[in-house]
């Protein structure tokens, strides 16, 4: 390895939405190099093994940082980039009434790592009774913008309104039993 060489930036593919996806990844290719590691030793005219076959989420990870995972350097990069973002990325947590698509996950993830720090993982939850809209809680935050949270802001108002036209049928029923 040339020590001139400056380390290049690496960055997640929004595929790789929290800790799980973060951990896959890792032990990807960390057996990698096992393998890589194992051919080396091999005896020269033994059987060899078949390559490990990549997964998607290695895919897009290899093709945007463009990497060489055959290559140690590429490889020890990316396994101590995502060490460390296992580690110390923020994680947020983001609960909603049903199952976020995958699309609307990643368009998600893809906002935040623009809009709040590049590394943030998310997790995602299920929370039914919040009725629409979602939780977020960070390690020192917790904000709740559920339909039921706006409901609870709002119920005076409802219950004015309500009884405004429960008063107004009860006229009517009385001028209509009358006439």
């Amino acid at each position: 390895m040339e020590h001139s060489q400056k380390p290049r930036s690496i960055s997640l593919p929004v595929a790789v939405v929290g800790r799980v996806d973060l951990g896959r990844l890792l032990r990807e290719v960390e057996g990698l190099t096992d393998f890589l590691e194992q051919a080396a030793i091999r005896e020269p005219g033994t059987a060899q093994a078949k390559m490990p076959k990549t997964s998607r989420l290695l895919d897009q990870a290899i093709e945007i940082n463009k990497l060489n995972l055959l290559t140690n350097d590429d490889r020890n990069q990316l396994r101590q980039f995502l060490k460390t973002v296992y580690q110390e990325a923020p994680v947020m947590h983001m609960s909603f009434s049903a199952d976020p698509s995958p699309n609307f996950t990643q368009k998600l993830v893809a906002w935040l790592r623009q809009e709040i720090h590049p590394f943030v993982l998310l997790q995602v939850g299920l929370q039914p009774n919040i009725g629409a809209g979602c939780v977020v809680r960070t390690t020192n935050k917790y904000f709740d913008f559920s339909l039921r949270e706006r409901f609870k802001a709002k119920r005076p108002l409802l219950i004015e309104k309500m009884k405004s036209f429960a008063t107004k049928v009860e006229v009517k029923q009385v001028e209509e039993a009358h006439a």
